[in-house]
């Protein structure tokens, strides 16, 4: 049996608001992404940065909610920062065509580690990116199904 637990802690210091997810990204524990975001937008942080480094497993929900989450930071004014975009979660962005959304680029920090910087795109572009890749998605699993059946 795998655990399926999730965690998401959040703390905003000095401007920067840090978000740190764990474990499953799915229907059942999207909601809690949205949560801890909006709590830190309330604290009005110059930055957030968004550490995925935990994430092991995100479907189409995850990704609503992450991209979901982001248009609302850089609506807010609020730079977004992504770190530990995995394998699998890369995989996914790639096969819906969403690579640059969450892509990884380097930007100073003053932190140890290197913080990454989503690229910017607009709302409703990305939302059309997510309805093509879930679609794609969808159709994917179900030829991989026809073919396993």
């Amino acid at each position: 049996m795998t655990d399926n637990s999730f965690t998401s802690h959040a703390v905003v210091d000095a401007g920067v608001a840090r978000v740190t997810l764990v474990g499953e990204l799915d229907w059942d524990t999207a909601p809690s992404v949205h949560e801890v975001v909006a709590a830190c937008l309330v604290k009005r942080p110059r930055s957030l940065r968004l550490d995925l480094t935990g994430v092991h497993f995100c479907d189409c929900s995850g990704l609503t909610a992450l991209f979901t989450v982001r248009n609302a930071v850089l609506r807010a004014g609020v730079e977004f920062h992504v770190a530990g975009v995995g394998t699998q979660l890369s995989r996914l962005l790639s096969l819906i065509g969403a690579d640059g959304l969450l892509t990884e680029t380097n930007t100073t920090s003053t932190s140890p580690g290197t913080v990454h910087r989503a690229g910017a795109e607009p709302a409703h572009r990305a939302a059309e990116t997510l309805t093509r890749g879930c679609d794609a998605a969808a159709s994917v699993e179900s030829r991989l199904r026809d073919l396993l059946a």
